[in-house]
């Protein structure tokens, strides 16, 4: 989870360095339409990863077969189950 943050704020900190021109690009109207793009898709994909990163489905493909439920299940999902159940067994 610490990783997903990191790269959330990556991210979003690429997008704003590139919104301000941080790295000098020649001021041309191709530029210009290329460094917002890239702004626009950095800002974009750090959302996203941020929504991932909040909705715990940040398991980057790490999945786990269960068969007691015939199906596949994310560490988050396993993690989550085991909570539920240790607070159900100390009430």
């Amino acid at each position: 989870m610490v990783f997903g943050i990191f790269m959330v704020i990556v991210y979003l900190g690429m997008a704003y360095l590139m919104a301000i021109n941080f790295f000098n690009f020649a001021n041309t109207p191709v530029w210009n339409a290329a460094r917002w793009f890239f702004a626009v898709i950095l800002a974009l994909y750090g959302i996203y990863r941020f929504y991932r990163v909040f909705k715990g489905d940040h398991t980057y493909g790490m999945r786990v077969y269960d068969e007691e439920e015939n199906q596949y299940s994310t560490y988050a999902d396993d993690f989550k189950k085991n909570e539920i159940n240790s607070n159900e067994e100390n009430n």
